[in-house]
């Protein structure tokens, strides 16, 4: 039943059925075209996504001795090499394999098979809800989603792995529609904010950047700016929130996909005023950068280069503004079902990568440009995880959790130097306007 409705949103779908054998069919799709349907201000919005589609060959000869155009799964606007071009198309290849991979799974094992019932009590009425299984097929969900979760199943693997599902189960239905009529019209500091940030939010993206794409947008981070008071709205969620709006099944789920993500799967205070979370994060970076590649770590501080010059983008946005989508997604993937670990191995998987180069940059610039150009051109998902996972290192979660720990009180007080640099500034302003 599942996989007919699977089908049925498929929008004029191309699909061989190659075998039926022992209860397993495998779908070969040459290109899936799918559209997630999102209720939007009571109208019915469409965002086309081409999970499989190669890059039209007619392009690739046309720019042949200059560089590619075309547009990814989720619509973006991509510029590469003709090289790059080709790790695009093997990408697709092995996304369609991967979907197999899954679609043969549910055959062989059930629709959902991931999935595990949970019970409780709600004035006096069993409640019955859906998450990932925490026990039964933990190691083989655990090893498909590092290898990538096909398009049309992220939103709902997405939505039960993060918890976001059960987070929504919490509260009365009408929840979020009751809160963006409540702070329709009001106008905050955040409001503000939000909407000079608006236009800046993926620009050139054709739904994004487009009347109905803000509202969609502005609905979500107003409404949580209000739900938490003590975060509200900072830089970077746009970036994270309009990812989210692209892949969740509607503006709803999107909304709950960055609630879940900032109060249970992010360190804590990231988007406070101060960033708190978000400086604890980067000191905690540079600790393992330095543990794992010592004479690197030595080069740059020679250099006199912070990391806090790419790795502040990088951890307030998650890489949603530095990574190609598709491969920020992949990311995510693993993001949503383990935890931020991968954020700090990827990170460190991008110095990996640049070893070399950046040991011979002689000025911070270069290293920068090296760094930010390498992440621009990342279109290879799979090299990057591989050297994430089996490159870095021993990386566990109780690891990171002792670095936060010890670095917490570091950046409490560079954070109160910081105040009192500034409220110094500021007396002595003051004084001497008052002297004039």
């Amino acid at each position: 039943e599942d996989h007919t409705k699977v089908l049925k949103e498929l929008k004029n779908p191309l699909v061989c059925v190659t075998s039926l054998a022992l209860g397993t069919y495998i779908l070969t799709c040459s290109i899936i075209t799918y559209s997630i349907a999102t209720k939007m201000s009571g109208l019915q919005n469409q965002r086309k996504v081409s999970v499989e589609g190669d890059i039209p060959k007619e392009i690739c000869r046309m720019f042949w001795k200059g560089n590619v155009k075309f547009e990814d799964i989720y619509s973006f606007k991509v510029e590469g090499s003709i090289e790059e071009a080709n790790v695009m198309n093997e990408v697709r290849q092995r996304v369609k394999e991967q979907a197999r991979v899954w679609w043969s799974m549910e055959a062989a094992k059930g629709a959902g098979w991931y999935l595990q019932a949970q019970y409780w009590k709600d004035n006096g009425n069993f409640v019955l809800s859906l998450s990932i299984s925490t026990l039964k097929n933990t190691i083989v969900l655990k090893r498909l989603i590092r290898q990538g979760i096909p398009p049309v199943l992220r939103p709902n693997l997405w939505f039960m792995a993060s918890g976001a599902a059960k987070k929504r189960s919490t509260v009365p239905h009408s929840y979020y529609q009751d809160l963006i009529r409540a702070v329709e019209g009001m106008v905050t500091p955040s409001t503000l904010q939000i909407d000079q940030d608006l236009s800046r939010t993926f620009p050139t993206h054709p739904w994004l950047d487009t009347e109905e794409g803000h509202a969609s947008l502005r609905r979500i981070l107003v409404a949580y700016s209000f739900r938490d008071s003590h975060v509200g709205y900072c830089q970077g969620l746009n970036f994270v929130a309009a990812l989210l709006l692209l892949v969740m099944q509607t503006e709803e789920d999107a909304f709950w996909m960055l609630a879940v993500l900032l109060e249970n799967v992010l360190f804590n205070d990231c988007y406070a005023d101060n960033l708190f979370g978000s400086h604890v994060e980067q000191m905690v970076f540079k600790d393992f950068l330095a543990k794992m590649f010592p004479r690197l770590a030595r080069h740059l501080e020679k250099l006199d280069f912070d990391v806090s010059l790419v790795a502040t983008e990088w951890f307030l946005c998650l890489f949603a503004k530095s990574l190609p989508s598709e491969t920020t997604m992949r990311i995510w993937d693993v993001l949503f079902s383990e935890g931020t670990n991968v954020l700090f191995r990827v990170a460190l998987a991008i110095f990996k990568i640049n070893e070399d180069q950046l040991l011979a940059a002689e000025q911070v610039g270069d290293v920068i440009s090296i760094l930010r150009h390498s992440a621009h051109h990342a279109f290879d998902p799979d090299a990057l995880l591989k050297v994430a996972f089996e490159k870095i290192g021993s990386m566990t979660t109780n690891c990171i959790t002792k670095h936060r720990k010890r670095r917490q009180a570091a950046v409490t007080a560079e954070l109160d130097k910081r105040l009192r640099r500034l409220s110094s500034w500021e007396r002595d302003k003051l004084s001497s306007e008052l002297g004039n």
